[in-house]
């Protein structure tokens, strides 16, 4: 009876809305709210009706994720109804609620999560990733620009802006695969260290050094960024997709670090995700929670203006910023078109549950670069030397001057 009763109750709900969507129900029940319809979502289990009553986008995600319900259609008009389904038209918290979890993140906790996220299978990354396992934004310089070109672009672009010189020491945190981190020794000839603690990661490294024959200039610790001695000194660090897991309360903590590790007149490039306002500490509608529970435990985003500032208060002067938030959107429906093409196998390799994880979390953060809900920035930043000088080129020629070489 309750359950009869809660299922006309989200009917008589959802034909006040008029959207290209159909739903079909565990008791072969059917509602077409359009006609024709784009998009057709089963209701697989009663326990989701609650949700269909008064939805958020985190929770019809966590269905998806934990089979409740299924979707059909392309997974652009998914996410434009499923914003239209929760009235979401901004999913920037501005409650400025607090997260416990994130403010504090110990070594011991942040190598589980890193591994909780990459740790998964090398082979399911490079299903969608581009030929380098990049995973993080691209940078487009035309529209039609392929993946594997726009993160070669990428990778040369933030070279460029740490003006990489022959002979440097290069220090990349959080090195992924090492896409960044072979790009400058086999292009600009540095000496490149490479740190992460995930243990894929790691292996996979470590056998392209000797694979590429780098030996002699690259090097990769499985090692947390707080235990880097501080007697060694780097004149070029790059932080790209890092300080996300770091936490706004230990920002300071972390470009102390980083200002200690790089020699005077040394550039720092730190590319990241933002929060879109002031005020903020994650998206509202349910999003922050459903990523913090199956995709990135222990992340926090923080306006852009909190990086600049923590960084200044640890003495490194900002000498450049950049957003990429267009650029982010279309690397993930990049990421999003070429997981689904190849979903049978990315099934057999990590299960329907964390499949359906991948393609709603990077379709919904597509959808959020989009909108302006979610930003990207690449902030440049120098350790002064003691008389106050920091050597840098006026201008930003050196950035955008033609390639000397072929991209492939």
């Amino acid at each position: 009876m309750l359950r009869t009763q809660m299922l006309n109750l989200v009917e008589r709900r959802l034909r006040y809305l008029v959207l290209p969507l159909s739903i079909n129900f565990w008791n072969e029940r059917e509602l077409r709210l359009g006609n024709p319809f784009k998009v057709k979502l089963s209701v697989r289990s009663p326990n989701a009706l609650v949700s269909l009553a008064n939805p958020s986008l985190g929770k019809l995600a966590q269905h998806y994720v934990e089979q409740r319900i299924d979707l059909e259609g392309n997974m652009r008009d998914i996410i434009r109804l499923g914003e239209a389904l929760c009235d979401a038209g901004s999913c920037i918290d501005r409650k400025n609620r607090m997260n416990l979890s994130w403010l504090f993140q110990p070594r011991q906790s942040a190598s589980k999560n890193i591994s909780y996220h990459y740790d998964v299978s090398d082979d399911f990354y490079a299903l969608w990733l581009d030929k380098r396992l990049v995973y993080s934004c691209a940078y487009f310089k035309h529209a039609n620009d392929s993946l594997d070109l726009a993160q070669e672009q990428k990778l040369d672009h933030i070279c460029r802006k740490l003006d990489l010189r022959a002979g440097e020491r290069l220090l990349d945190i959080g090195c992924g695969w090492g896409g960044l981190f072979f790009w400058a020794a086999e292009n600009y000839s540095v000496h490149a260290t490479g740190i992460t603690l995930s243990k894929n990661q790691y292996e996979y490294v470590r056998e392209q050094i000797v694979k590429r024959g780098l030996q002699d200039r690259c090097e990769v610790r499985l090692l947390d960024y707080r235990d880097l001695p501080e007697t060694e000194q780097y004149d070029k660090i790059s932080s790209v997709g890092m300080f996300e897991h770091v936490g706004k309360k230990n920002l300071p903590a972390y470009f102390s670090k980083i200002y200690q590790l790089l020699t005077p007149g040394g550039l720092v490039l730190n590319h990241g995700i933002t929060s879109a306002s002031l005020g903020t500490d994650g998206l509202g509608s349910g999003i922050s929670e459903f990523v913090e529970q199956y995709v990135f435990p222990g992340g926090e985003l923080v306006h852009v203006s909190n990086v600049i500032e923590a960084m200044s208060q640890q003495n490194l002067e900002c000498v450049d910023t950049e957003s990429l938030r267009p650029h982010y959107a279309k690397t993930l429906w990049h990421w999003v078109d070429r997981l689904e093409e190849r979903q049978q196998e990315a099934k057999r390799l990590i299960g329907e549950k964390k499949y359906r994880i991948w393609q709603i979390y990077m379709g919904g953060s597509a959808h959020a670069f989009e909108r302006g809900w979610m930003s990207l920035f690449q902030i440049l930043a120098g350790k002064p030397l003691t008389d106050g000088g920091l050597p840098y080129p006026f201008t930003r020629e050196h950035i955008y001057r033609p390639a000397l070489k072929v991209f492939h």
